[in-house]
């Protein structure tokens, strides 16, 4: 009689999924004081980051770079906008589209928020030219990854 392999899972610890997703768990602590500071979560603070590179845009588009469905983006610009921070608008060419636009509020936020860089290298203990090879490895990584799979990788 054939003995069936067994089929073990991997260990975490050697899973790279793991280490991704754990690291990212790290980081989200390492910035936890300073986005309390400033009254945010780490989800509100990628919207706004989305926004402070290109503001006014649809809630589509947000959920799109940020890998989200609008569903669950739908809360946090809620939660952003009774803050002050953004203010959302139907698209008057597409009454579809909701718009999301930065308050001055919202933009002032961010030459406060320019310092979870700093917090990431601190934790880490690496240099900035390191984590900045390894973004650029995990990215490239995330965009193989979404092709293979036939998805739109985020921006």
């Amino acid at each position: 009689m054939t003995r069936k392999k067994e089929n073990n899972p991997v260990p975490l610890d050697d899973q790279l999924c793991y280490a991704i997703y754990s690291a990212g768990i790290a980081i989200q602590r390492a910035y936890k004081p300073l986005l309390d500071e400033l009254g945010l979560t780490y989800p509100q603070y990628l919207v706004l980051n989305v926004l402070w590179r290109e503001d006014e845009q649809t809630v589509g588009g947000i959920a799109e770079q940020l890998a989200l469905e609008s569903s669950t983006l739908t809360p946090l610009l809620k939660r952003l906008e009774a803050a002050g921070l953004v203010r959302r608008t139907r698209n008057p060419e597409n009454e579809r589209q909701v718009v999301v636009a930065l308050t001055d509020q919202g933009r002032a936020l961010r030459s406060r928020a320019g310092c979870l860089g700093d917090a990431l290298l601190a934790a880490s203990g690496q240099s900035a030219a390191h984590l900045g090879e390894l973004n650029r490895e995990v990215r490239a990584l995330r965009d193989a990854i979404y092709t293979h799979i036939g998805g739109n990788s985020p921006a």
